[in-house]
């Protein structure tokens, strides 16, 4: 079950964290996250998923930037999530959708016990020009059912930054 709104900020402060947090931001069963003035592109056209993948960082301006099609930004939330005790879940606002613009491609799927600011995978259909701080996506929280192991991934928790694809890592074992 999804909870609500008025469930969301209910449970700021212990069963789950948003910070910073805003009133404005807080939707009937959801909360609007922003976009970081920061963006992650690969180095190479070609990734192997057996390979750290580098990639090269750039700014988002005040004054916007026009995004490429077919190509993957990534990107993070400014806000900083946690839980222990929802299944946290990420969806691009429809306002932006409708703009041809994805903010996940595939990873919407969140882990109770995740700490940390989440990566956006960013593609365009059309050029598109867009804004450090704008309300991208939502953050929406499931309950679960049963006992539960917490995330606790040696690769993507407790970020601070733009995460890469760390797929590699997988081989190593």
């Amino acid at each position: 079950m999804i909870i609500s709104g008025k469930e969301i900020k209910r449970n700021l402060g212990t069963k789950l964290h948003i910070e910073p947090f805003n009133d404005r931001q807080l939707g009937p069963n959801s909360y609007n996250l922003r976009l970081h003035n920061e963006l992650l592109i690969y180095e190479n056209y070609i990734l192997d998923m057996k390979k750290e993948n580098k990639g090269y960082k750039i700014r988002i301006p005040e004054e916007g930037l026009i995004l490429k099609p077919n190509t993957l930004y990534l990107g993070r939330t400014i806000e900083y999530t946690e839980t222990d005790y929802y299944v946290p879940m990420l969806e691009g606002r429809s306002s932006i959708g409708r703009l041809g613009l994805f903010v996940h491609i595939t990873a919407g799927f969140g882990d109770v016990g995740f700490k940390g600011y989440w990566t956006l995978e960013i593609f365009s259909v059309q050029p598109i020009k867009i804004y450090p701080n704008i309300e991208i996506c939502q953050i929406f929280y499931h309950t679960i059912d049963g006992d539960y192991v917490k995330y606790a991934s040696n690769k993507y928790q407790n970020n601070r930054d733009v995460q890469p694809s760390m797929l590699y890592k997988d081989f190593e074992i």
